[in-house]
């Protein structure tokens, strides 16, 4: 008998845990159905980002004047603005897309850059549709007069105006920046949030020594990077009502089994599936049954959190005796 993979996700119930999070793989609406049938539990469309809105409203109002003031006939050849597909149209019309053709739910995924635009955006994802939205808060703290509680703030103040805008449930994506994350959870959920997906990767820019200037280096997740949600996830499991999301470094099923046992929700997939492609949705769900049939595990809510703090058998793993077993037990290898 194949064991019960479902699970439930910001007030959703999912036949599966994984969850295909937002990629370029996720924009394709085929993409979207074949994962579907694959069987994930629910998908992440690519992030809507305001700065990129900004920046294509920008051009069409630029291409729209180009020497309208000096030849008058040049008006012309150019449309009016409005029937321009520009701004969040097409991403909006992607989310009402999806919906239609999925059974699963489909989570919008926002990157604002002003607190006008989150909200905004926001409502526009709703009204289009979404099943829920996800925030994906990108800010790296790098003034020296901000202090870590002004960062904070900002994240709650955030989180508390967009939950006023919309109803649909909100997950909040973070990056691990806060001296106390536990806390800093409390006080999200406080604020309104339905869910966190644990963590978002700060991408480090590189240096180019021939001309001298930074530039952008994405490189994909691997397998150890899971192991930050996974510390985190397990502490914070027996302190919030929150869903909990796991993302980065979830490459194999063992990745996956971990971070459920250690009390995730759900398991976001990204890297792994831009590497292998979306039939590895289908290699990471076999692997999660073989295992639970393997240990006699019937359903994943029976193994959900066996491993968290609260429920291992040395909580103090989850702390500094950890660091200092991994120090003490560590073999330089011999020459």
């Amino acid at each position: 008998m194949s064991p019960d993979l479902s699970t439930r996700y910001l007030g959703f119930s999912l036949r599966s845990p994984l969850v295909a999070s937002a990629s370029p793989l996720t924009g394709d609406l085929e993409v979207l159905r074949r994962l579907e049938d694959l069987g994930v539990g629910a998908v992440v469309l690519p992030s809507l980002f305001e700065e990129q809105i900004e920046h294509e409203e920008a051009e069409l109002l630029r291409l729209a004047e180009v020497g309208a003031h000096s030849y008058g006939e040049a008006l012309d050849y150019f449309p009016k603005l409005q029937h321009y597909n520009s701004g969040p149209d097409a991403y909006l019309a992607k989310i009402a897309e999806a919906r239609r053709a999925l059974s699963i739910p489909v989570v919008a995924s926002l990157n604002g850059a002003s607190r006008g635009g989150w909200v905004h955006y926001a409502r526009r994802m709703e009204e289009a549709g979404a099943s829920a939205l996800e925030l994906n808060v990108y800010w790296v703290p790098v003034h020296p007069a901000e202090s870590g509680a002004e960062v904070e703030q900002r994240y709650l103040d955030l989180v508390s105006a967009v939950r006023a805008a919309v109803r649909i449930p909100l997950a909040v994506k973070t990056a691990c920046v806060f001296s106390s994350p536990a806390h800093m959870a409390l006080r999200l959920e406080a604020a309104g949030a339905d869910g966190l997906v644990l963590f978002n990767r700060l991408l480090r820019p590189d240096l180019d020594l021939e001309k001298l200037e930074l530039v952008p280096r994405l490189e994909l997740s691997e397998s150890p990077e899971s192991r930050l949600p996974l510390l985190w996830i397990g502490v914070l499991r027996e302190h919030v009502r929150l869903t909990l999301a796991a993302t980065s470094g979830v490459h194999s099923a063992s990745d996956a089994l971990k971070l459920l046992l250690v009390g995730a929700d759900v398991v976001m997939a990204t890297s792994s599936l831009l590497r292998h492609g979306p039939g590895h949705a289908r290699t990471l769900l076999e692997g999660l049954s073989a295992w639970m049939r393997e240990r006699e595990y019937t359903s994943v809510a029976q193994l959900r959190g066996s491993m968290s703090r609260a429920n291992c058998p040395d909580p103090t793993a989850y702390e500094r005796a950890n660091y200092m077993r991994t120090l003490v037990n560590y073999a330089t290898p011999t020459p």
